[in-house]
């Protein structure tokens, strides 16, 4: 639902960049050199940005 704030593996702060990630991909940017360029090199970090689905918005209904 939220990205979170440090790699559930290796323990690297990532949360600071899932902002950047998500507009430069929606722009049209590939993933690939997105992530590259952020500096996420470790295949645990990249899995958190490319496995994320944003549930947010479909929970946030549910409020009692």
């Amino acid at each position: 639902m939220i990205i979170p704030v440090r790699c559930f593996t290796c323990g690297k702060v990532v949360g600071h960049l899932w902002q950047d990630f998500k507009e430069r991909t929606q722009k049209g940017e590939d993933a690939e050199k997105v992530l590259n360029n952020l500096g996420l090199k470790r295949y645990c970090c990249r899995q958190l940005f490319l496995g994320h689905v944003d549930l947010l918005k479909e929970v946030s209904q549910f409020k009692p």
